[in-house]
Order: structure tokens, then C-alpha cells, then sequence
């Protein structure tokens, strides 16, 4: 992603405007109006403009659209005619975000200071919050992946859930970038997230605590036979050096292959991935292809020089996004990799972003991306080599801690709660949302296990250790990670 400032010298803009002024040379409408102007500029691809104003008291600006005369008026009319004062900023963010919303595209955004602020440490080292990448599909907010230890993750939230509500405040028609401002927040803090899930009945409220959320990317060590296993979660501002430092650290280990795991990778800065598949892609084969507006097509090719040679396979799954599924592209076509797990997401687009001066900033979609062989996976995915699935048990619904589940209880919750106990070895006769002797019998015998309260009944901490074991069991019964190895060992035997 590439981050351009632009407008450097709007600070310097003097506000000479009246009543009695044209609109046209009032300086909040001249600013209003050149944002919108140079916004589309910037669609059309300049992406570095310089502005030098002097002592406007008549503004000729040259280059006056006639289309924009219809926003000249709607604003002439609000600054005139509403029945109360309107803030001058407020209506140019609206309709900045306006033309945003009009593009009917989720990755492109206008963001505010406060939005730009919180956009701009997710790429950076640590922020506060819930730990979950989310994105606007179908005018709802939806997680694409909790990160990896994260609060979300260990809520039980999962890829595709819909966040309906935060704190009671519906998100219904708002950005990510708004969304992002009320689900973040300072460590230690409480957030309550109303959910929904496809296999739900309804929607559930979700209390989750926010914590420090470092954006460590890249995971892994390496076993016995010398397979190392490495999970990039993201792709940073460091990532492509920490998965370098990582290669190093396992090489020492007797490191004799690789099976990289980008499942839940929602994507990242598009430099760090280049870094990333110089490594595996041969010098001079094509990494991915850009499209641009005009149809023209360029080539990105590795620079591969120090790179490994040892025997890869990758994992993805529909978590995989974007620039994880260019390096899985990359990888499959240009070196022979093997893909292992399910079809990936399917974002075939890139986004440039783009701060201005007063500190918000603009995302917009500027080119296609196409994979080595010239597809474009936009809405499609990339299919792996060998689709593996996860057992059933892995795709079951969050229960909320908060809810108290308990003998003669007959709901959703129950039946997921039954399906847990039965997948970690607790029996329960009928999986059927009725709380009867069998379910009580089988929630005792965990909770002695697992050192809490016997009671009998599903709260709190009780539910909190289920869903923990179930994600342990998940981790270790991984039957795309198993394959993966399977076919690595083959690959290490050629």
C-alpha cells in the first residue's frame, strides 16, 4: 500500500470569507471545493500535488467543472437555508465520504483524523483494541480474521461474523473506519459486540475486554524431522525482516523445509509481500501483474539473490486474503508450490492510501492485481492444490460467557455447547439444545477437569475454558497442517 502526502500547503490558506462574498471565493467553500476537485485528480492517477495560495480576496481557479455546480448549490443552500447552523467541516468530510460511498466499493474509504490515526497503527507495531480486521461487505461490517492470541480470537469470534452492534449503537450504514472507532479502545476496557453468524438463529451479545494488541507477524519453529512450520498473520511494516530473522534462527535448527501458513492472513502492505516472495519466487519470474485503468499491464518480477531453496508448501484457506493470496499466486504458478486447505477469499484489488494535510486520509482502489499467469481472482479465490478441510467441530458458534446455561435450558447455545463437550471427549446422549442429566453429567465432569466451580451450569469461566479447549483441540487436530507436512515430506524427497 502506498502512502502519498499530498496538499502540504493547505494549512496556509487565509479565511476571508461574508455574507456578502460569491460563494465562489469564500475560502471554506474554495477549500471545500478544491479537496473534492483534487480528490478526483487523484483518481486519475497524480498522486503528489503541490498548492501555493496567496491573499485571496477573488479567486479564479481555470478550471471550473460544470458538474460541480449542483454541490455549489447544495451547499449555498445548507449554509443558508437549515433551520440551524452547520459546521463547514462536517459537510466537506459528508461529502467527501459521500463520493467514497457512491463508488460502492468496501476498500475504498475517506478517513477522518481520528480514523487515519487508528488506520495508521494498524500497520504499526502495537495498538489497543479487539484484534480483529474487519471490512464493510453488503453495508454490514464483518470480520475477515481475529489476529492470532488476540481478545477476538479467544472470544471465539471467527471469519464472516457480523458485528451488528457495538455497545448498543447499531452500525447499520457506517464505514469500517467508524466501526473501527467504536470497537477500539483503551487496555482494560470492556466492549460489547452484538454478532451474527450464518448457523445462529439470532444474533448474541459478546463482552470482550480490549488488551494491547502487537502486531507480531510471523510464527513458528521448527519439529524433529526438520519441517518448520511458519504462520505470518499479516503483512506489516516488519514483516518481511521478521520472517527473514525467523528462516535464520530455524536454518540453525537443521531446517530442511518449510510449510508457511497463511491461513486468516487478511492481507497488508503490498512491499512487504514483494520482500517476502523475492525469497521463494527464481529471479526474473513474475510475482503478480498490475492492471491499471487505461488497460495497460506491468509486471512485477523477483529479484530473488538470497533467497531459499528448501522444499515449501503453503497453506490458505477463506480467510486468505488479498496480499496473502498474491504470495500464494506467486509461489504456485511461478515456483511450483503446492497449496494445501480450502479457496481463499478472492480480493483482487490494490489500494493506495493517501493522507492529506489536516491529518485524514483517502483509500481508494487504483489498480487490479492479476496472479503470474494473468487471473484475476477478484470475487473468485485461488483454488489450492489439495483441498483439505477442518474437522466439523472447528466451524461451531461463540457462546457469550455471559449467558448461564443450566439444566432444562433449550437453545442454540446449548447445542453448540454439547457439540464442544462431545468433540472434547465429555458425552452427551442427544446434541439437541435440551440441557438434560447427560449434558449436567458431562459440564461436571469438565469443570472438575479443568479445576473450576462444579456446578453444573455453562458461565463464565466455564465457558470461557470450552471454547479455549475446543481451539487447543482444533490447533492440534489441524488436518490441513497434517497434510501440508505429508505433502512437504514428499516434496523433500524429490
Amino acid at each position: 500500500m502506498k502512502v502519498v502526502n499530498y496538499l502540504e500547503n493547505e494549512k496556509n490558506v487565509k479565511n476571508e470569507s461574508s455574507e456578502n462574498e460569491s460563494s465562489f471565493i469564500r475560502m471554506k467553500k474554495f477549500q471545500f471545493v478544491m479537496l473534492l476537485f483534487f480528490t478526483v485528480i487523484l483518481a486519475a492517477g497524480i498522486t503528489t500535488i503541490a498548492l501555493a495560495f496567496g491573499d485571496e480576496k477573488a479567486v479564479n481557479v481555470g478550471t471550473e467543472r460544470s458538474e460541480f455546480n449542483k454541490l455549489y448549490s447544495a451547499y449555498d443552500t445548507l449554509k443558508k437555508s437549515y433551520y440551524k447552523d452547520v459546521n463547514t467541516e462536517d459537510l466537506v468530510n459528508g461529502a467527501i465520504d459521500g463520493m467514497f460511498s457512491a463508488l460502492n466499493d468496501p476498500y475504498s474509504d475517506y478517513m477522518n483524523e481520528k480514523e487515519a490515526e487508528n488506520f495508521h497503527e494498524s500497520i504499526s507495531s502495537s495498538f489497543e483494541g479487539i484484534g480483529a480486521e474487519i471490512q464493510k461487505i453488503d453495508d454490514k461490517i464483518v470480520i475477515v480474521t481475529p489476529i492470532k492470541g488476540s481478545p477476538a480470537e479467544k472470544a471465539g469470534l471467527k471469519p464472516n461474523d457480523t458485528i451488528v452492534s457495538v455497545d448498543g449503537k447499531s452500525l447499520q450504514g457506517m464505514s469500517s473506519s467508524e466501526a473501527v472507532l467504536l470497537i477500539r479502545g483503551k487496555k482494560g476496557t470492556k466492549v460489547k459486540l452484538e454478532i451474527e453468524r450464518a448457523e445462529m438463529e439470532k444474533p448474541m451479545d459478546i463482552s470482550i475486554v480490549r488488551d494491547t494488541i502487537p502486531i507480531e507477524t510471523v510464527y513458528g519453529d521448527v519439529n524433529k524431522e526438520g519441517i518448520a512450520e511458519i504462520q505470518i498473520t499479516s503483512f506489516s511494516e516488519n514483516t518481511s525482516t521478521e520472517l527473514v530473522n525467523k528462516l535464520n534462527a530455524l536454518q540453525k535448527k537443521g531446517m530442511k523445509g518449510i510449510v508457511l501458513d497463511l491461513r486468516q492472513n487478511p492481507g497488508g502492505l503490498l512491499p512487504e509481500v514483494q520482500k517476502i516472495a523475492n525469497l521463494f519466487v527464481p529471479k526474473g519470474k513474475v510475482i503478480f501483474q498490475v492492471e491499471h485503468k487505461d488497460g495497460k499491464v506491468e509486471k512485477a518480477v523477483s529479484e530473488n539473490t538470497n533467497g531459499t531453496n528448501l522444499p515449501l508448501v503453503v497453506l490458505i484457506d477463506g480467510g486468505s486474503a488479498s496480499a496473502s493470496e498474491i504470495l500464494a499466486g506467486a509461489v504456485n504458478q511461478s515456483a511450483g508450490v503446492p497449496l494445501v486447505g480450502v479457496k481463499s477469499f478472492g480480493k483482487g484489488t490494490v489500494q493506495s492510501a493517501t493522507d492529506l494535510s489536516d491529518g485524514s486520509n483517502i483509500k481508494l482502489t487504483t489498480d487490479k492485481w492479476l496472479t503470474p499467469n494473468g487471473t484475476w481472482i477478484h470475487g473468485k479465490g485461488i483454488e489450492p492444490t489439495y483441498k483439505v478441510e477442518l474437522p466439523s467441530y472447528a466451524s461451531l458458534s461463540i457462546i457469550n460467557p455471559d449467558s448461564k446455561l443450566k439444566k432444562d435450558s433449550n437453545s442454540e447455545e446449548v447445542k453448540t455447547a454439547q457439540q464442544m463437550l462431545n468433540a472434547l471427549g465429555y458425552k452427551v446422549d442427544h446434541a439437541n439444545g435440551y440441557f438434560d442429566d447427560s449434558t449436567e453429567k458431562a459440564v461436571k465432569e469438565f469443570q472438575r477437569k479443568e479445576k473450576l466451580k462444579v456446578n453444573g451450569v455453562i458461565t463464565g469461566d466455564t465457558t470461557v475454558a470450552l471454547m479455549n479447549k475446543l481451539r487447543e483441540k482444533i490447533q492440534k487436530s489441524d488436518t490441513q497442517m497434517k497434510k501440508a507436512v505429508d505433502v512437504l515430506k514428499q516434496e523433500i524427497k524429490k
